[in-house]
């Protein structure tokens, strides 16, 4: 662990930056709730088996014993939902008539997987997209995802009317809120939760695309974020090995720019960074107090790992830095099984609306970042617990295959149980699109 007193403000804003600081801050964040010095929840680690069953029997109920047929969390699922869309895509490439090499359908995947994830934050509890060739209605990320496929197939984000299938500058610079909104179906019936921030997001994109050649190549794309990655390769027999870090690298200083500018130190923006009351101590160094989460990242590089692995075979190593993504699902399932609760009173009565009582709160607030840093451990926790009850390794059943085939699908179905009307999490937050 770095000795942050020591070192200047640049030092640590880059630290904040990389992925082993989201599990040592969010360990900081935990070892208080350990000894109950949390400011707004009480740590109940005797509820952590019940969730561990909980996860587990999800599992058993959908995969049996069959660990390895546990896909990857990651944006592919909720591309595919209801049916396959992406290999039938794969398959009218390959119909073309333009031979198209692996590399070319790889890069678009990324450019896809990119945009889609960029749209997928928390779309509320109103809104639904309905998929005009099968009739099919899906909500939340699945919607989002289902839309980003047709927006794409569309020629939405191209900038080239021959080739439709690419994200790019030219493309990205005739996005619109009103395009965004008729995209997504939205309207006065149909509201989606930040839809300007999304767009924003979309715009900013093409700002980032232009600014990091280095990444994004001399055509502006993300999915040119492959061949920064093979010149950061190296061949081990016949298969290429790449650090998880070069991927990491790329997203968070390549997208940089994408990101509102909330917090900064050493006059270096942050991103998903927030300060942690608990955490303050007297005379500390500035910066201690920060808790990095990264999630939009997180969740970007889990699902642009899967195609590069898939349709280039490339492996990547250092995937044990990777965390549990910290949002609303996988930290629902944590309240709503007790490991965690609010204490009583902690919360002021305006952050009930209408005499509700599910809370409301900005991601900026300390109880929310209380709650993201405790569900980015206790991920590890359960994912510890799932492998010792079936004694299986690391390599066997990996963090991500937990996320997607437990804690996240868990965190759904116990929030559809408890709250039948809407679904929604035990705590709302207020999403700007940004975030989650």
């Amino acid at each position: 662990m770095l000795a942050l007193s020591t070192e200047n403000p640049v030092t640590r804003a880059a630290y904040l930056r990389t992925l082993p600081s989201i599990r040592e801050r969010c360990s900081r964040v935990h070892d208080l709730a350990r000894q109950g010095k949390l400011q707004y929840f009480d740590y109940h680690p005797d509820k952590e088996d019940a969730v561990i069953e909980f996860c587990a029997g999800i599992i058993e109920r959908d995969f049996g014993s069959n660990f390895s047929a546990i896909p990857p969390h990651g944006r592919w699922r909720h591309l595919d939902a209801g049916q396959a869309r992406i290999e039938p895509m794969f398959r009218s490439w390959d119909t073309s008539g333009t031979p198209i090499d692996d590399k070319e359908k790889c890069k678009r995947l990324i450019d896809l997987f990119l945009v889609s994830v960029l749209l997928d934050a928390g779309a509320g509890n109103q809104w639904c997209y309905t998929e005009e060739a099968t009739g099919q209605t899906f909500s939340r990320s699945e919607g989002l995802g289902v839309a980003s496929v047709h927006m794409f197939t569309d020629g939405l984000f191209s900038g080239s009317a021959s080739q439709p299938f690419r994200v790019d500058v030219q493309g990205l610079s005739k996005i619109t809120l009103d395009r965004v909104a008729k995209a997504m179906q939205v309207n006065s019936s149909n509201l989606i939760a930040g839809l300007e921030g999304r767009t924003s997001l979309l715009s900013n994109l093409s700002t980032a695309l232009k600014a990091n050649p280095h990444f994004f190549g001399d055509d502006e794309r993300p999915g040119n974020i492959v061949d920064f990655l093979e010149k950061e390769s190296k061949l081990e027999n016949s298969t290429r090995h790449v650090h998880i870090s070069s991927l990491w690298t790329a997203l968070i200083e390549g997208l940089a720019p994408i990101w509102p500018s909330r917090l900064t130190l050493g006059g270096i923006p942050l991103g998903d960074v927030w300060p942690c009351t608990a955490l303050r101590q007297p005379s500390q160094a500035e910066g201690d107090d920060l808790v990095p989460f990264h999630k939009l990242t997180g969740w970007l590089t889990y699902s642009l790992m899967e195609p590069i692995e898939k349709i280039l075979g490339w492996k990547f190593d250092g995937v044990e830095d990777l965390t549990g993504l910290p949002e609303y699902r996988n930290g629902g399932l944590l309240v709503d099984l007790g490991v965690l609760t609010l204490r009583p009173a902690v919360l002021p009565p305006e952050c009930y609306a209408h005499g509700s009582d599910i809370p409301r709160l900005k991601p900026s607030h300390p109880a929310i970042v209380e709650w993201r840093a405790i569900t980015v451990i206790e991920l590890d926790r359960i994912a510890d617990g799932i492998r010792r009850k079936h004694m299986l390794g690391e390599d066997q059943l990996t963090l991500a295959q937990v996320l997607e085939s437990a804690t996240w699908k868990g965190g759904r179905e116990i929030a559809r149980k408890l709250r039948p009307a809407t679904g929604g999490p035990p705590i709302e937050i207020e999403s700007d699109g940004t975030v989650f």
